[in-house]
């Protein structure tokens, strides 16, 4: 797991992905690898793909961590969530076991080779805003200087071809994890861990 001293550090925002194998435990699996960063989650959202139509839905969520690192240290954490859970990289913009994006890290701007924050896809993915919208809707976007629930309406306008939906049985937004009981099973130990 991932770990930040409590209570220090940046805001921090993460996209979670995934549309293989056993979506919802995938999910689980990388919130549970930051749930010792002060991981609140979003609704999950079931979301069709887009680039490349031809694949299975997504479940995507977002989820707000406490970062005391640099910006290039949660990518990495990122990356080793993502190759602990087994993705492989293949076709850009498809399907893939787990996608783990960073989304805003405070309000800095970020401008880096690999790295550019906020994530430069934002204004562009519902799969990101709705479940954002549901957590966020005030907040504001640094660079784009407008807020999620803002950019989340111009993109359902915008993008009519991207569907969205609560994940669930009843069309209700089905909030899954017990994130304490995630933390205590050690899911997603790494070397990186140890020397937070």
């Amino acid at each position: 797991m991932i770990a930040s001293p409590q209570g220090t550090g940046l805001e921090v925002w993460i996209g979670l992905g995934s549309n293989l194998g056993d979506r919802f435990a995938n999910l689980q699996a990388a919130a549970a690898w930051f749930v010792e960063a002060d991981l609140e989650l979003s609704p999950i959202f079931e979301t069709a793909p887009w680039g490349l139509i031809d694949q299975p839905w997504f479940l995507n969520a977002v989820a707000r961590l406490v970062w005391s690192q640099s910006p290039q240290q949660l990518l990495d954490a990122c990356l080793a969530c993502e190759a602990h859970l087994g993705r492989v990289r293949g076709v850009r913009n498809g399907p893939r076991i787990i996608d783990i994006d960073v989304l805003m890290f405070g309000d800095r701007i970020v401008r880096d080779s690999g790295l550019r924050i906020p994530h430069p896809g934002i204004a562009q993915r519902r799969s990101v805003l709705e479940p954002w919208a549901q957590m966020a809707p005030a907040l504001l976007i640094p660079e784009l200087d407008r807020t999620v629930a803002d950019l989340r309406d111009a993109a359902v306008v915008r993008f009519t071809d991207q569907q969205v939906h609560p994940f669930g049985t009843s069309g209700s937004v089905k909030q899954p994890l017990d994130l304490e009981a995630l933390g205590s099973h050690g899911v997603g130990q790494t070397e990186l861990s140890a020397g937070s």
